[in-house]
């Protein structure tokens, strides 16, 4: 591994560690959902209605992770905290996998 890998990795692990800052900002803001993961009805009541590609779709993809927790019943900042890191690690790993994945098949041509 190169020193250029090294300091990608670093960066890369850094802002893992930050994704909680997800959950603060909008409870310090009192902004309710973190930007852009509104659901269709918080779309209808923040623009008055709901575009129709949102309203055909939401229904069909469930997030594995709802809410980033696997236990939305408890609110304890710690641990949502930790459930949002574990759901980067995984998104983060997912992510290489398959590029990594893709990148072999390609380059394997």
């Amino acid at each position: 591994m190169n020193k250029t890998q090294k300091k990608i990795i670093v960066f890369l692990v850094i802002l893992l560690f930050l994704t909680p800052i997800g959950i603060f900002l909008p409870m310090v803001f009192n902004a309710g959902d973190a930007w852009g993961e509104w659901s269709a009805e918080t779309v209808e009541t923040l623009i008055g209605y709901v575009p129709q590609g949102l309203q055909k779709y939401s229904e069909i993809y469930q997030a594995p992770m709802p809410d980033y927790t696997l236990n939305t019943e408890d609110s304890h900042i710690e641990k949502q905290s930790l459930f949002y890191i574990l759901s980067g690690i995984i998104g983060a790993t997912l992510s290489l996998v398959i590029t990594w994945l893709i990148s072999k098949s390609i380059i394997r041509k």
